[in-house]
């Protein structure tokens, strides 16, 4: 039993450590200094205007609430898209419009597992996996995904555990690297022989730079797929995401949605409609992207940062740093302290290897991109100096 002064151990999560570095360098900017933000997964740009305008027009009606599994329209929208991007065809009843990505996970999480469950992820991953999980008194098992599979868990590293599901995300945060289909068909073979499901995280979809990546309906009907407008389409702050479930679980989770959530915000699920239209101005941002990644790919080396690998999609570069440092907080804390540019400790991905990692996001303006640049390789350049 808890008590005020003894609350439960739910509650005691790990932070969120880019959220306190973006607040570090939010004060350093109140200060009035000049700070370049390389920490924070968030595209540079906003919203499509398609998007925009038709949520105007939808203030010209109510917006309140909408059934919990979200609007008719958006949903098939949704099933459409899987058939555009992947030749997939998918029934729109099987499609779950969610209050972000986040959303998503604590209804899947919820209605997946059972207390004191063991689940699986590939470590380096998205630190909020972990979290929730715990949060829902889940026990997360980090597998440590190898450089010579480029950070992305395979088969081989899960023989021998006993887990009650497996995560993987394709493209990965921090590294950017996809599994391609043979892999994935693979792990969804594990889970299947297991009896145990797979949920794949695909929100970094449509942010790719050679070969577009793999869903995991490609290969599985049974996979719980995650997704979000907030990356490929630009809506971070609108919190609205989705899921695909199998048949058989959506009335389940539409329960949970109803009790946990009510409904996605009416406003954004109106705009993430509309940003379904808007392929050229969302196409021109990954154009964006992949010059940011190109110059990003050229100027790090520069700055001493060598240990990097080519991510295939999303916006991020992970970074060995071992032969700078054994602390990677400290190291990102040092760079935007006397560098001026925000970056992510490698402990947010790995609780272990990350001591010796850094994430640098190219999410924002290219202009930024080539600042901070040439702000990184001032201060390495001196710092080593030293």
């Amino acid at each position: 039993m808890t008590s005020a002064s003894q609350p439960n151990r739910r509650g005691d999560v790990d932070p969120f450590i880019v959220m306190d570095v973006m607040e570090r360098a939010r004060a350093a900017e109140a200060s009035g200094r000049r700070i370049i933000h390389m920490e924070v997964g968030q595209p540079g740009t906003g919203a499509p205007q398609g998007a925009v305008e038709a949520v105007k027009a939808g203030l010209n009606q109510p917006l309140g609430y909408t059934v919990a599994l979200g609007i008719p329209e958006l949903r098939a929208g949704i099933a459409a898209l899987y058939q555009r991007w992947y030749g997939v065809s998918i029934d729109p009843s099987r499609v779950i419009v969610t209050t972000g990505s986040s959303g998503a996970f604590l209804l899947a999480f919820t209605a997946l597992f059972e207390a004191g469950d063991k689940v699986a992820l590939g470590e380096p991953g998205y630190p909020s996996y972990r979290q929730i999980l715990r949060a829902l008194s889940l026990t997360p098992v980090g597998v440590p995904a190898s450089l010579e599979n480029r950070l992305q868990p395979v088969v081989e590293d899960l023989e021998g555990l006993d887990v009650a599901g497996l995560i993987v995300a394709s493209p990965g945060n921090p590294s950017g690297t996809m599994l391609d289909h043979s892999a994935l068909t693979k792990l969804a073979n594990w889970t299947a022989e297991k009896g145990i499901p797979l949920v794949s995280d695909e929100i970094y979809h449509g942010l790719h730079y050679g070969e577009r990546a793999v869903s995991a309906l490609e290969v599985t009907d049974q996979a719980w797929v995650i997704n979000s407008f907030s990356k490929y389409f630009s809506m971070t702050g609108w919190r609205i995401g989705w899921m695909v479930v199998p048949e058989d679980q959506v009335r389940r989770v539409e329960r949970l949605a109803q009790n946990m959530f009510i409904c996605p915000p009416h406003a954004s699920q109106v705009a993430a409609l509309a940003a379904l239209d808007c392929t050229d101005e969302l196409e021109e941002n990954r154009k964006a992207y992949a010059e940011n990644r190109r110059l990003m790919l050229e100027g790090l080396p520069k700055a001493g940062f060598t240990k990097i690998a080519p991510p295939d999609g999303a916006f991020y570069i992970y970074a060995d740093v071992s032969d700078l440092t054994d602390d990677s907080l400290k190291l990102a804390e040092e760079i935007l302290d006397n560098a001026g540019v925000a970056v992510t400790p490698g402990l947010d991905f790995d609780p272990v290897r990350g001591k010796q990692w850094l994430r640098f996001s190219y999410a924002r303006s290219t202009s930024d991109i080539i600042e901070g640049l040439e702000m990184l390789a001032r201060y390495m350049a001196a710092r080593q100096a030293r």
